[in-house]
């Protein structure tokens, strides 16, 4: 699907209704733009907010430091592990 819009002097652009039923976009969600040359994509994100409380995590990992996550992480997957 190819459809056109015009850009605003405020470099705006109304995503056309027939892209947003496509991608099932409305008032409110959240969308990245991914530029591939000279190109840009537009994909609809996920609401990461909602994921929240979805998986269980140890007591003992909770309230880490993200550099700590991170570097055990890394530190993991140089060894092997996962």
């Amino acid at each position: 699907m190819e459809i056109a819009a015009r850009m605003s002097s405020k470099g705006q652009v109304t995503v056309p209704k027939a892209v947003r039923d496509a991608l099932g976009i409305g008032e409110g969600d959240n969308v990245v733009f991914r530029v591939e040359g000279s190109r840009a994509v537009l994909a609809r994100t996920s609401d990461f907010l909602s994921l929240a409380g979805s998986i269980k995590v140890p007591a003992s990992r909770r309230n880490a430091a993200w550099d700590d996550v991170v570097r055990k992480t890394r530190a993991a997957r140089a060894d092997g592990r996962r």
